[in-house]
């Protein structure tokens, strides 16, 4: 089982934190960036934290490249999962599994960052469903927090308390037709001095980079329930993730909601 009875919350602090750039990549899997992209990327944005979706086996040499602390957990059923990059050490996530829809599972990352908390995350197309895992995530977060990935939404995230502060421009070009604004980064309890959607390259999707805070502490809601301690680490069976420095765990075949996918979404 992923979840247990929940015992305490995250370390994020009371008081206001230096600002941390974070950038957000969906890497198309195995057709769009290479692991050579990924390096290039992080060498020259410099970020504080490097959140990834679609990253496959081959992204994890990235901290043999550059260093840093490195995990990556694979969606249940897929050959793709979501990756984090710091070039500092950090506890290792917390895995949560997300509300399912009829083809394929979700899960997402819940990194403690001291100051506050970012949550990565690859949602459901559905709609109503990607709105649901948003609350279900909310839920888990402490008053300072961000949620940043591939939301695969389209229109207004009806999330309280929260603030869409993501690049305003499209994101992604679905089907090389339909500009979209999908990779987004939405706060509680945070400031944001500056976000942007970087050229596209070798994805369908844009790299975005924003730039956060924690904001003074009478803007920060209470936290609305408690949770695991970081180093408490849930992980489903099969969960693939490793940290910079030890082997690479093999994944073994996860559960299915579904025999096989039925339409939809890609493997």
């Amino acid at each position: 089982m992923l979840f247990r009875q929940p015992r305490r919350a995250f370390a994020t602090q009371p008081t206001r934190g230096p600002l941390a750039k974070i950038v957000s990549w969906n890497l198309l899997r195995l057709t769009g960036a290479s692991l050579e992209d990924v390096v290039r990327l992080a060498r020259r944005e410099q970020p504080n934290l490097l959140l990834m979706q679609e990253a496959t086996q081959r992204i994890d040499a990235l901290p043999d490249r550059i260093g840093g602390c490195y995990w990556r957990v694979l969606l249940p059923g897929r050959i793709h999962g979501l990756a984090m990059w710091s070039p500092v050490p950090l506890p290792s996530p917390v895995v949560v599994e997300l509300p399912a829809g009829a083809m394929f599972e979700r899960v997402c990352q819940l990194i403690d960052l001291g100051t506050f908390s970012v949550a990565n995350v690859h949602l459901s197309h559905g709609q109503l469903l990607n709105r649901r895992q948003l609350r279900t995530i909310a839920n888990l977060l402490p008053p300072r927090a961000a949620v940043l990935g591939d939301f695969n939404l389209v229109g207004p995230a009806l999330l309280p308390g929260f603030r869409d502060v993501g690049p305003r421009e499209p994101t992604h070009v679905a089907g090389e037709m339909l500009p979209l604004r999908i990779d987004r980064c939405l706060v509680r309890g945070l400031v944001c001095t500056g976000a942007e959607a970087l050229s596209r390259q070798a994805s369908d999707h844009r790299p975005i980079v924003v730039r956060l805070g924690a904001a003074p502490a009478g803007l920060a809601r209470p936290l609305a329930r408690t949770l695991f301690w970081p180093g408490e680490r849930q992980s489903h069976p099969g969960a693939h993730q490793h940290a910079a420095g030890q082997p690479v765990a093999q994944a073994s075949p996860h559960r299915q909601r579904a025999a096989r996918p039925r339409g939809g979404e890609r493997p």
